[in-house]
């Protein structure tokens, strides 16, 4: 298991995209967060098995259906200290 962090580009705010990918992480009990950053894009972290990964990067690449997703940036945390108690959207 590892925790990463995805940046997701494209029209992804104001389209309700954060709680659509919440809504998809919480079904599957994943752990993690999601948050707009003040440039326009969207940040996720999230703690996934190696062979979940292209699934959730396949949702949040399908997003909301009026968002538009043109790019995802994706990293692995090496030290990531926070706990999480399922999947919130923060602000």
């Amino acid at each position: 298991m590892e925790v990463y962090k995805f940046i997701i580009f494209g029209k992804v705010q104001g389209v309700y995209y954060r709680k659509f990918v919440s809504q998809s992480a919480m079904k599957k009990q994943l752990e993690g967060y999601i948050k707009n950053l003040s440039d326009g894009t969207v940040e996720v972290v999230v703690v996934l098995f190696d062979e979940d990964v292209e699934a959730f990067k396949k949702i949040l690449n399908d997003g909301s259906p009026a968002s538009k997703v043109v790019r995802i940036e994706m990293q692995i945390l090496e030290e990531d200290d926070l706990l999480y108690d399922g999947f919130e959207i923060r602000k």
